[in-house]
Formats: C-alpha cells, sequence, structure tokens
C-alpha cells in the first residue's frame, strides 16, 4: 500500500461537495526544485571555489603532487555526495507533491517525511503572484489574508522565499505556469463576482413588508 493510497480523489482528502470541482492538478518539476530551493548549481559553485583554493595554497606550500589529487578527490567526494542529497531530496519532495486548484479553493499535498494537506480557500485569498524562468516552470505565490495565520516553516519549501510575515504560500517551479496561472486567475474573479452577489442579495431589504393590522373604532 503506497502513503498515498487513501485519497478517494489523488490529492484530496476527501470527495468534493457537490458545486466544486477540480480544475487543475500539478506537482512541481524536480529539477527546478532542485535548482531554486536547494541551490545545487550554487553548492556547485562552491565546491569549485574550494578546490580551487585548495590548490592554491598546495602550490604556496610546495606539496607534492600526491598530496595534491588527495585532496581534491576529498574534495570531489564531498561535493558529489552534498549535491546527490540536495538532488535525491529535491526529487523526492516533487514526487509526494500535488497541487489542486478547484473553483472554490487551492489544495496543496506536501511534505516527504511527514505528508500533509493544507487548504487555501479563495475567501483568503488576495492576489496571487507569478514568476517564470528560463526553463519554462514557474512560481504562483498566494497572497493570503491575515486570518489565514499560516506558518513559513510548515510550508517550507513550498513558500515564497524570504517572505516570512505573512507567509505566502507557493505552487513551486509548476511546467506551464502561464496557464495555470490563468486558471486561477479565472477561478478567483468568479469566485469574487459570486461571492459579492450573494453578499447583495443578502442585504438588500425585503420590497414587500406586511401592513399592521388595522383596528377600527366606533
Amino acid at each position: 500500500m503506497r502513503e498515498y493510497d487513501f485519497e478517494p480523489i489523488p490529492g484530496l482528502p476527501e470527495r468534493l461537495p457537490p458545486g466544486e470541482e477540480v480544475l487543475w492538478q500539478g506537482s512541481p518539476s524536480w529539477k527546478g526544485m532542485a535548482r531554486r530551493a536547494f541551490h545545487i548549481r550554487k553548492v556547485a559553485v562552491y565546491f569549485v571555489i574550494l578546490a580551487i583554493l585548495a590548490v592554491i595554497l598546495d602550490a604556496v606550500d610546495g606539496l607534492t603532487l600526491t598530496s595534491l589529487v588527495s585532496g581534491l578527490t576529498w574534495i570531489l567526494f564531498l561535493a558529489l555526495l552534498t549535491i546527490g542529497l540536495l538532488t535525491l531530496l529535491a526529487w523526492s519532495m516533487a514526487r509526494a507533491s500535488l497541487y489542486t486548484i478547484t473553483n472554490r479553493r487551492v489544495v496543496m499535498r506536501i511534505g516527504a517525511a511527514l505528508p500533509m494537506m493544507v487548504n487555501l480557500p479563495f475567501k483568503q485569498v488576495q492576489a496571487a503572484d507569478l514568476c517564470i524562468y528560463d526553463d519554462g516552470t514557474g512560481d504562483i505565490a498566494l497572497r493570503m489574508d491575515l486570518s489565514a495565520k499560516l506558518s513559513y516553516f510548515l510550508f517550507w519549501p513550498h513558500v515564497r522565499p524570504w517572505q516570512f510575515s505573512p507567509p505566502q504560500p507557493m505552487l513551486r517551479t509548476i511546467p506551464e505556469p502561464k496557464g495555470v496561472a490563468e486558471i486561477l486567475a479565472k477561478a478567483l474573479a468568479d469566485f469574487q463576482a459570486f461571492e459579492s452577489q450573494h453578499s447583495e442579495a443578502v442585504a438588500a431589504p425585503s420590497e414587500t413588508q406586511s401592513s399592521p393590522p388595522v383596528r377600527s373604532e366606533s
């Protein structure tokens, strides 16, 4: 049995209520996650700089070629181990994650070691920001109402970097982000229009009122 076999609908904790429908589902790109959440390119550059410094210091100290090769071997080993672990972590997180947009909310199934699902109702979504990258993936960050009371560390890495107060949950490194953003924008606009019409209908006074009884006196 797999960890998500209990889901009646993939990515959702329960069946949708009447009137709600799934508009889009997708997962992060593990390559994009590795580059932008775990910064494997920056880690690789760090180890390259470390190797260059090691060569310079060994040359200054007049060490032998054997000691130089031995030092570089250890740096290469640590570099491959670190990048490999970060890549594996990015792959596992992307594989475990599933984003869902319905006509009423955004649902995020996140977490590799401790999977969880988070509902973000449209009532608490104020706006969404789109960022597209050169590899074709992109991020959609949700600007939430303060009433949501979300935790940055609970959502990481599915959250806008360095935006702590309030945190902004993010559909991270998703394929075809422009099309997804259009789906989300239309869903939000339709929901807000429906809510506005409903509020106006509730607030409008009744046109017909019962007349008070009239007593006749002789």
